[in-house]
């Protein structure tokens, strides 16, 4: 509660400096809910469309739809979207992206993702570096299938575009307060306008405190709250008609405990020769012990909490000149994360398996293009995009209860990447446009000086000396799409595409140098139909089939070594394909009754894949067995569904009530790890109710997540003997608070 007076009044205190500027108002944080369904624009092609008008599978949810939908962070997205799942890998804070089924699991923080993150345009390569908080946002827009003909970085799965609040002509200022169970607090403030002739800006802030849910089943402490603000500056400057200047920079600190996991099964501690837990009955418990060896290894005080702890800043400038018929546009951009995260995998107070991670990465980038005005039947756009990586990573784990050792992994990678690409559009007729895209990308990926060394006590018992691999693509990627507007409320679309994900090295603890062989860059073929209408009654009813022709599909399974046993390694699937699709009906069938509703399925089968390790067969006989699983099911949930509805009405003295109920089913999550790691299915809801009185700037609501208190899995997994999951949000209340002018 202490938290939430001080931000309370560190935010009044602002806006009492902040009043008495105000010259004209303009809401931002507090908008009132729209009394009419305004069509949604997006920038999902680089330019401003309605999204009725783009022949692409996307979803956008705008600033106040992830606010009362929960979301505030990358992760959440999964409730709000649907073909989209966001794993933390272990509970960590790595995340695992897959849209359509197209993933990769790694807890590692070295290999690309297979869907891009990009946040006003600027990509985010390393999947670590999005688990920034969510603040000041406009919209988000979530885009299906391979990505690069338009995009800076490419993809195999598809696209999360953020796009932030801008600095407004007027002035104008607005805070949100939000305070719920567990003494979760999330604030957030903005202040915007004109600086000078020709120079606007906006600042932004945030900070999230507590909300931990889980404690230690031992000593009854509490755990998982959060510790994290940032801010964001952007500038607009433009000094002559023709140029414009938008300038941006961040920072954030995070100082959270980690994330906990629970025992889904008994756990026989140092290997069946100590105590046995029993499993958790309560999915909130967890456990964790730093022991003298590994604190002292990692840095970390004894007896700390598993923590998070990160710093990120980073900037951009986009600058861009109006030549008459077409624009120049070029956005250089920098990023950095330093990272400290300390997790306990066997949760519980013994040293069997806790993880240590360090690491600082950089990323620079530079996107220059050139692309006609929207006017006219022929469009295009011509690019260059160049990037260079650059991470160190230290990977530490305590196994000392279980196995007697402390092993270490340290290794640096360096990613270069410049590509060329384009795309062109024709309109054939007032009912036909043809779309053609390419792009090449020459890539190079070197994993230097990777080096695993692993103590017993005081002695070394092997390892890997420093060792240096690379790896590089040179593809050559594109789409091919027809739109055809059968009538002016109907859209029929239809494309082929090919995307590319950079092959890389698995970091994992390994003494053999077959463990760190880099595995190849994966190719997908995707085929796409769909349609987007306009009904009566402001309703949008979209929907969409795809079909992918996946070469080199990137999995986790195992490589077995004589005397060191089987090791975590990525390997290449030879084929394998994907089918599914998409419904969507979204808007306004009724006065004051709004409804979205979103159903994703997606089905996959590996075709060929004779190289998976079996890993109880390969301890058996001492040496590699493996099993061949073309013709199996790729394990990943078939079936997602989003919704929403909502209804305002006019109480006593003119005030605004709207009601707001929204869910979310996610199917059935099936593990390659075998059955005891499926997850089931399960549904989440959450309800709004908020006021907005007939002339003001605020806004009250009240909240209730997880309405149903719905107990679930967001992932399980094995480290050691351990059988451990990650628990979803129990159900939590509260209220938030806007004020805006």
């Amino acid at each position: 509660m202490l938290r939430f007076l001080l931000s309370g009044a560190a935010i009044g205190a602002l806006m009492t400096v902040l009043a008495p500027s105000v010259v004209q108002a303009q809401t931002a944080v507090a908008a009132a809910p729209a009394e009419a369904t305004p069509e949604v624009v997006v920038t999902a092609q680089r330019r401003s469309q309605s999204a009725q008008d783009v022949g692409i599978a996307l979803t956008v949810l705008s600033g106040s739809d992830l606010a009362k939908q929960g979301v505030y962070n990358v992760n959440q997205l999964q409730n709000a979207a649907p073909s989209l799942e966001v794993e933390p890998a272990f509970g960590s804070g790595q995340p695992q992206f897959r849209i359509r089924g197209v993933g990769f699991q790694d807890y590692a923080s070295n290999n690309a993702p297979t869907v891009g993150v990009y946040v006003n345009e600027v990509a985010y390569p390393i999947p670590i570096m999005t688990q920034g908080a969510l603040f000041d946002l406009s919209r988000v827009e979530v885009l299906r299938g391979p990505q690069g003909t338009l995009y800076g970085r490419n993809t195999t799965g598809g696209a999360v575009n953020f796009i932030t609040n801008q600095p407004t002509k007027q002035f104008s200022a607005g805070a949100e307060v939000e305070y719920g169970s567990f003494d979760w607090l999330h604030a957030e403030g903005f202040v915007s306008g004109p600086v000078a002739d020709g120079l606007t800006a906006r600042l932004a802030m945030y900070t999230e405190q507590g909300g931990g849910f889980q404690h230690n089943r031992v000593t009854g402490q509490s755990f998982g709250d959060a510790d994290r603000y940032g801010f964001r500056g952007l500038a607009d400057w433009q000094p002559i008609d023709r140029f414009k200047v938008k300038f941006e920079l961040h920072a954030s600190r995070d100082e959270s405990d980690g994330n906990g996991l629970y025992l889904f099964q008994p756990f026989a501690t140092a290997n069946g020769a100590g105590p046995t837990i029993p499993a958790d009955v309560n999915h909130f418990a967890t456990g964790w012990l730093l022991g003298s060896a590994f604190s002292k290894a990692i840095g970390a005080p004894l007896g700390s909490k598993p923590f998070h702890h990160a710093t990120s800043y980073g900037g951009s400038i986009n600058a861009s000149y109006d030549f008459g018929g077409f624009d120049a546009i070029n956005i250089v951009s920098y990023d950095f994360l330093n990272r400290r995260e300390y997790e306990d995998w066997d949760a519980s107070q013994y040293e069997e398996s806790d993880v240590f991670f360090r690491s600082r990465a950089g990323v620079f980038s530079d996107e220059f293009r050139l692309m006609s005005h929207p006017g006219g039947p022929f469009k295009w756009i011509a690019g260059v995009y160049y990037s260079h990586q650059h991470l160190t990573e230290a990977y530490l784990s305590d196994f000392v209860n279980e196995l007697g050792i402390l092993a270490e992994v340290h290794y640096a990678q360096t990613v270069d990447s410049i590509a060329g690409f384009g795309q062109v559009e024709y309109q054939v007729t007032p009912k036909l446009n043809l779309i053609l895209g390419l792009r090449y990308e020459d890539e190079k990926r070197t994993l230097d000086g990777f080096t695993s060394s692993f103590l017993f006590g005081a002695f070394p018992v092997g390892g890997l000396v420093p060792s240096t691999v690379s790896t590089s693509m040179q593809p050559v990627t594109g789409k091919a799409a027809a739109e055809y507007k059968l009538l002016d409320d109907v859209l029929l679309y239809a494309s082929a595409s090919r995307g590319a994900k950079s092959g890389g090295f698995t970091a994992y603890n390994t003494a053999s140098g077959s463990g760190i062989a880099p595995f190849k860059p994966e190719i997908l073929w995707a085929y796409e139909t769909g349609f987007k209408t306009t009904l009566p009654a402001k309703m949008h009813f979209n929907g969409s089939l795809f079909y992918y022709d996946y070469h080199d599909e990137q999995e986790l399974s195992a490589i077995y070594t004589p005397g060191t046993g089987a090791v975590g390694k990525f390997v290449n699937v030879n084929s394998s394909h994907i089918y599914g699709g998409e419904l969507e009906l979204v808007g306004e069938p009724a006065p004051h009754f709004t409804v979205s509703q979103q159903l994703g399925y997606k089905r996959g089968t590996y075709d060929d894949f004779k190289n998976d390790l079996n890993l109880a067969a390969s301890e058996a006989a001492g040496t590699a067995i493996y099993t061949d699983k073309s013709g199996q099911t790729i394990p990943f949930p078939k079936l997602s569904y989003n919704g929403e509805v909502s209804y305002w009405l006019r109480v006593a003295g003119g005030y605004k009530l709207e009601g707001e109920f929204d869910y979310s089913y996610h199917g059935y999550y099936p593990s390659w790890l075998g059955s005891a790691y499926n997850i089931p299915a399960y549904w989440l809801a959450n309800a709004n109710v908020t006021l907005t009185p007939p002339v003001g700037h605020w806004t009250l609501a009240f909240w209730v997540h997880n309405v149903f208190d719905q107990s679930y899995d967001l992932t399980r997994n094995f480290f050691v003997n351990a059988k451990v999951a990650a628990p979803g949000r129990p159900r939590s209340g509260g209220i938030r608070a806007t004020y805006a002018f």
